[in-house]
């Protein structure tokens, strides 16, 4: 990153309410924990370009950077019985995470001792891990079962061939793993997600509907998209009634979590005064947060259009069995995209319902990215948490808007991923090599490449 002369900055914001003003009408009223903020000036910088496009650039990337940061691997409700297994793959390594008996996890490099072959090429359930080529089988706890034609491996003793393991950790529903256990404690890595994460019970989610697809532009670029919210003006022009856009709030916290706050139920700053009717009429039409189509809203008498959708969705919450929490939950937690950002690769939403989650990975390498993006249902209270959806995996030709499950969201992504191959294209050939941020509203995107930079100078 390159620096340049810098002033004195004072956070701002777009003409109209600040998050903190929306937030001083909830109630009940958001937390002190949420209120405060937490954001740093890391001045006008600048990127080069080559830091999306370089070969060099991506090599350092998987030398200095992947091994050793933790990488969500999986959920909770991908393999909830004992025996169960998720393969994680990554920049050509291949990892097993395998519920246990005591319903903990483990995880293993996904490689054969013997002749190096994956022992599993995808994710399901089994008894042990068997080798396919010769049958070399493990337990699920890595422990050796067999070597067929034992006596020609004389040399060989069970604890040198037991599965080597991968340093894993759990945190609200999410697993994670760091391959070269340098990592600092999940809890450390992710604070103060713990504690923001605590209060929404987010354990009781479940993933309801899993997309992906593989997006030709920067692991890096297509994370990027969804680290600022004021490209709605342009690229999603249909949220802007229902949306403040603008006026996010954006925090951050060490290096590794930072926070993008978008209210809802408000009108973009850019869009001036309209009326709580239009404002409930576009969230009806415009891809509001809903995976379903819902009866549509009568305002009361001087009941505002943020007040109602929140009502609405703590009337959801109390029916799913939740009622201590709906009546404590303020709007804010209920209805507006928490969207934090962990480095270097996943983005899970925060508040009570519904919930996002992002995931990025290089497929297979500088130039495409497999995206991912979950929505987290929340189950009914004293029932079990279902399994979670199999993934839709998008083939090339196919739009985020084919799959009906979560209704209009599939167009909002639609219409951010047509934006990413050009931005590509554009870094690649771009003439000075440079790529210019705004000060507060791109902030995440500085504090990302800033932490990156540290694991690259190590």
């Amino acid at each position: 990153m390159a620096d340049r002369d810098s002033h004195d900055f004072t956070v701002p914001h777009c003409a109209g309410d600040s998050v903190q003003d929306i937030w001083a009408r909830d109630n009940p009223p958001v937390p002190d924990m949420y209120m405060a903020d937490s954001f740093t000036d890391l001045g006008p910088t600048s990127l080069e370009a080559s830091r999306y496009t370089s070969d060099s650039f991506f090599a350092a990337e998987r030398e200095k950077m992947w091994p050793r940061v933790w990488q969500m691997a999986a959920r909770d409700e991908e393999f909830p019985e004992p025996g169960d297994l998720v393969v994680y793959d990554n920049l050509g390594n291949s990892v097993i995470l395998v519920r246990q008996p005591d319903r903990s996890v483990k995880a293993f490099w996904n490689v054969c001792l013997h002749r190096g072959r994956r022992l599993r090429t995808e994710s399901g359930s089994a008894n042990d891990l068997q080798c396919p080529f010769h049958g070399f089988t493990w337990n699920n706890d890595g422990s050796l079962k067999q070597i067929p034609c034992r006596w020609d491996f004389a040399h060989l003793t069970d604890e040198a061939m037991r599965l080597p393991e991968v340093r894993t950790a759990r945190f609200a529903g999410y697993w994670f793993v760091n391959w070269d256990g340098s990592a600092p404690p999940l809890e450390q890595y992710l604070a103060p997600l713990p504690e923001h994460f605590a209060r929404w019970g987010q354990d009781r989610n479940y993933t309801a509907v899993w997309v992906g697809k593989v997006v030709k532009a920067n692991w890096k670029v297509v994370a990027e998209a969804f680290m600022e919210a004021w490209h709605s003006i342009v690229t999603h022009p249909q949220i802007l009634p229902f949306t403040g856009d603008a006026n996010s709030r954006y925090s951050m916290w060490g290096d590794h979590v930072n926070l993008a706050l978008t209210p809802f139920g408000v009108p973009s700053p850019h869009l001036g005064a309209i009326s709580e009717e239009a404002i409930l009429d576009a969230f009806a039409g415009g891809a509001g947060r809903n995976n379903e189509e819902v009866a549509p809203i009568v305002l009361a008498p001087g009941q505002t259009a943020r007040q109602a959708l929140g009502q609405r969705n703590r009337d959801a919450l109390a029916a799913l069995g939740y009622t201590a929490e709906a009546a404590a939950a303020s709007d804010a937690e209920l209805l507006d995209a928490w969207t934090y950002n962990v480095f270097p690769n996943v983005s899970p939403w925060g508040g009570y319902m519904s919930n996002i989650s992002y995931r990025w990975r290089p497929w297979p390498d500088q130039h495409a990215t497999l995206m991912e993006v979950r929505v987290l249902a929340k189950a009914p209270a004293r029932e079990p948490v279902p399994r979670a959806a199999e993934m839709i995996f998008l083939n090339a030709d196919e739009p985020w808007s084919s799959v009906t499950a979560w209704g209009r969201l599939g167009g909002v992504y639609d219409q951010d991923m047509a934006n990413l191959p050009h931005v590509q294209e554009g870094l690649i050939s771009s003439p000075n090599n440079r790529v210019e941020l705004g000060r507060y509203q791109e902030a995440r995107i500085r504090h990302f490449h800033a932490t990156l930079d540290k694991y690259l100078a190590r």
